[in-house]
């Protein structure tokens, strides 16, 4: 009997979550209807309605209100308004990704999107060795790879599938098609981004992420636990390690910029130090977000709080 109603149970979890994707993608075709510009600014206005109703929106508050004690309530509400904006954004662009990185370094005239840092990315794809670009969810995160790809310049990319089995599906052969290697982030990913590293090549991750048995570390004055997996990857096979970011523009447009290579902290021994190269990560994050706070995702529970917040 108990199997039966686990199967029973199970099958309409999956049925929910089938429903949902269905709802996603039928959205999502919606917006295809559309010019880009005008379904982005749409997407836009919908999430700005709907995100302030939702209960995320009070733990994206709490986490607000602790990143910038000194801001006013207002403050952190238009912030708080304009990053679910932001998602929004995220969702439509999506589905133009293809359209909206149209960058060429032979043109003259600026077209959406811009790219700064071009001789690293050269010499990363002209001189190859090992190398790691991280980044984080801030702006539109996915038109990194995008990017890479266009440059000729392969890396291998982590990436956290969607909870939901149905939308993972779509968007791992999305994002498979236009970002070259993928590794969904599971239990054996850090072997595969150590065999390109071994190999010579390059993996992009994100470092913004929870990580409940991650190392003590802080990000705008709070503690929080940072994965160690990119300081154990530059300790293993001396790989480089570069800053990219994306900053949103006005009228729908991109900034995509890689930072020059960054020093890491290392003992008197010359050994990589684990866990100073965490704390250095969140610091050049936390930098990013007090530049454009209304770019990054503030609904994550990146401080795990998520059971302290109100519902």
């Amino acid at each position: 009997m108990k199997m039966v109603i686990t199967r029973i149970v199970l099958a309409l979890m999956h049925f929910r979550q089938w429903l949902v994707a269905q709802a996603t993608f039928g959205l999502l075709n919606l917006l295809k209807v559309l010019p880009a510009d005008p379904a982005i600014r749409f997407a836009d206005r919908i999430a700005r309605f709907v995100g302030p109703k939702l209960w995320r929106h009070k733990l994206m508050m709490t986490n607000l209100r602790n990143a910038f004690p000194e801001k006013s309530e207002n403050d952190l509400q238009e912030i708080a308004v304009a990053s679910w904006g932001h998602m929004g954004r995220m969702a439509a662009e999506y589905v133009f990704l293809d359209r909206l990185f149209d960058f060429d370094p032979e043109k003259t005239e600026a077209g959406r999107v811009e790219v700064s840092g071009i001789p690293i990315f050269l010499d990363l794809r002209d001189n190859p060795r090992p190398f790691i670009v991280f980044t984080a969810h801030t702006g539109n995160f996915e038109l990194l790879p995008v990017a890479g790809k266009a440059f000729g310049l392969e890396v291998m990319v982590l990436f956290r599938p969607p909870n939901n089995p149905y939308i993972a599906d779509k968007v791992f052969s999305f994002r498979a098609a236009r970002m070259g290697s993928l590794v969904p982030s599971h239990a054996g990913s850090s072997f595969a981004l150590a065999r390109r590293l071994e190999a010579g090549g390059g993996v992009g991750v994100l470092v913004d992420q929870k990580f409940k048995k991650g190392l003590s570390t802080s990000f705008f004055g709070q503690p929080v636990k940072t994965n160690p997996l990119l300081a154990k990857l530059v300790r293993q096979f001396d790989a480089e390690v570069y800053p990219a970011r994306c900053i949103r523009l006005p009228d729908n447009r991109f900034c995509l910029e890689i930072e020059p290579r960054i020093d890491l902290p290392r003992d008197e021994k010359g050994n990589l130090d684990v866990q100073g190269t965490a704390q250095v990560l969140n610091d050049k994050v936390e930098s990013w977000v007090r530049e454009y706070p209304e770019q990054w995702l503030w609904y994550h529970d990146r401080w795990n709080i998520k059971g302290t917040v109100e519902r």
